[in-house]
């Protein structure tokens, strides 16, 4: 089903800054928001089959990142965006309803991390 089908709206970055010394990707909406990624919370929560499997019970928890940052972002298409970690994980395709997802459920999305690190007595710290 199509977005149009489905009664959803896609947003659209006008802006995706990176931050280098945050360590911080901010990415303005066409809608008007504006969000800040941290780049380990991209790292950990990157779209890429590594991270995610193949499904929502074969995600993996990515630990020791930190102090990861970002060494390039490059466009694919028109509809999102390669982001290459300096941990050499270059395998995520952030579309643009990804990186809008990561803006609206970043809150959660790093308390469920942070819980997740505790549970089993890893860490974030490499």
């Amino acid at each position: 089903m199509s977005e149009a089908t489905s009664g959803s709206v896609a947003h659209w970055p006008t802006e995706i800054r990176y931050r280098r010394d945050e360590k911080v990707l901010e990415v303005d909406f066409d809608d008007g928001m504006n969000c800040r990624l941290p780049a380990e919370l991209m790292r950990v929560e990157s779209p890429s089959a590594e991270v995610q499997g193949h499904g929502p019970a074969q995600k993996r928890l990515v630990t020791g990142r930190r102090h990861v940052g970002i060494m390039k972002i490059e466009p694919v298409g028109n509809y999102a965006v390669r982001v290459h970690f300096d941990d050499l994980h270059d395998t995520g395709i952030f579309s643009w309803a990804y990186l809008r997802e990561l803006a609206e459920k970043q809150e959660q999305l790093w308390t469920d991390y942070l819980a997740a690190l505790d549970q089993q007595g890893l860490s974030r710290d490499p």
